[in-house]
């Protein structure tokens, strides 16, 4: 099989993470609407269709891209030397691309005002810290997976990232580029733009402490004689 070109590759980041802001977003609309003011139930749909939706997206783009969708995973995987440097650049540019027309599809979705900027504030050291750790432990889900039980990986981060919803104080975002996106859009799962740059902090900290740390945990298995 011909391996998947650099456009391929970029095509596939820019959905994959336009799909996953839609479904971040927009099931936050629906779920918002529907819960009646329960902001638990809310939050359990937002969650539940997030991991699932993850799970769907590595599984059909992991062969063409690695399904990263993700700056900080791609960067962590360009400090380890397994992507190039100006591959990761790339797919962070479509990524990002990507999550904010994600984002606006879910706005078209719902009949809202496609450009808007949200007024959520999420801010504080609780909230930085958790946004670290979440990264950190999505890192690790990956790494681990990669190297000890790589087709585990899809049902690894959908599943880590549902349960990430609930014990972090930020919701788990962990995700620059669906931070940035997130950014834009006035609605259940927004951020306001004030708050941006200390997510991304955070984040890029915790995805720096998992590539430390993941050959301490998972050395290369050693080759045979």
């Amino acid at each position: 099989m011909t391996p998947p070109s650099t456009g391929q590759r970029a095509l596939a980041e820019a959905l994959g993470t336009a799909f996953l802001l839609a479904t971040v977003v927009g099931s936050g609309i629906m779920a918002e609407r529907l819960a009646g003011g329960n902001a638990a139930v809310a939050l359990l749909c937002n969650s539940l269709a997030t991991g699932a939706i993850l799970v769907v997206l590595i599984l059909i783009f992991g062969p063409v891209s690695g399904a990263q969708f993700n700056p900080a995973v791609s960067f962590a995987f360009a400090m380890r030397g397994e992507l190039a440097w100006r591959i990761a650049a790339l797919y962070v540019a479509c990524q990002v691309a990507g999550g904010v027309l994600g984002a606006w599809a879910a706005h078209l979705m719902f009949d809202l005002p496609v450009l808007q900027f949200s007024l959520k504030v999420r801010s504080g050291f609780g909230q930085w810290f958790a946004e670290a750790v979440a990264t950190f432990g999505l890192l690790l889900a990956i790494f681990g997976c990669v190297a000890r039980a790589p087709a585990a990986v899809p049902y690894a981060v959908g599943l880590y990232i549902t349960a990430a919803y609930w014990f972090t104080a930020s919701t788990s975002f962990a995700n620059p580029a669906v931070t940035m996106a997130r950014a834009l859009t006035d609605t259940f799962s927004g951020i306001a733009p004030s708050g941006v740059a200390a997510f991304i902090a955070a984040q890029l900290i915790g995805a720096l402490c998992a590539v430390a740390i993941a050959p301490v945990l998972w050395r290369a298995k050693p080759r045979a004689t």
